[in-house]
């Protein structure tokens, strides 16, 4: 199957959006293969034997999606992006409720080897949801932009479409937020 444009899955959006139901039912099976793919990058990142699948994740993502009626879709990068934060809120969810077993310590990495770049190691997802938080409080922008790179997987240029900044901001912000995530993460007692 060939992999559907941008501009074929905003159409579908913004027909959805306009009480198409047609179009969400062509939506679904263009949008689900990335879904997947990002469902698969964020298990790759939880330790081996989670009980959350990658399936399960998708399908409680869009479970919550198909619900927002509100939303007006600009693009399949705003999709995707919303997407993304609805996982990483699950995900996390997921992980505060899990307690946690006796001697086990939370594994500190960067956001590098937290998106694959580095050994592979697994992030405490949780400290990263409080730090983003901490970030979001005095710069929402940066916030989001580390919330669509990391865990939505979008390119400069589609975080720069989404946010309506050039793709330079996205680049310097990026690196920015990366380096005071560094810091804050690295500060995060293990337990």
């Amino acid at each position: 199957m060939n992999e559907p444009s941008t501009h074929e899955v905003t159409q579908l959006l913004v027909a959805w959006n306009g009480g198409d139901g047609a179009a969400l039912e062509q939506l679904i099976p263009l949008v689900h293969a990335e879904l997947h793919r990002l469902a698969r990058r964020y298990m790759g990142q939880e330790r081996a034997g989670h009980p959350l699948q990658p399936t399960a994740l998708v399908n409680e993502a869009y479970m919550r999606l198909i619900d927002w009626k509100n939303v007006e879709w600009k693009n399949r990068a705003h999709f995707f992006g919303v997407s993304a934060q609805l996982m990483r809120r699950i995900l996390v969810d997921f992980a505060r409720q899990r307690p946690r077993v006796a001697g086990e310590s939370a594994h500190q990495v960067s956001l590098e080897e937290a998106a694959g770049v580095g050994d592979g190691k697994t992030a405490d997802l949780v400290a990263l949801d409080d730090a983003l938080k901490s970030l979001a409080e005095f710069d929402e922008r940066k916030c989001k932009i580390v919330e669509l790179r990391f865990f939505g997987g979008l390119s400069n240029e589609e975080v720069a479409e989404v946010l309506g900044v050039a793709e330079i901001t996205v680049i310097r912000e990026w690196n920015k937020a990366k380096a005071w995530l560094y810091r804050e993460l690295s500060n995060t007692p293990t337990t």
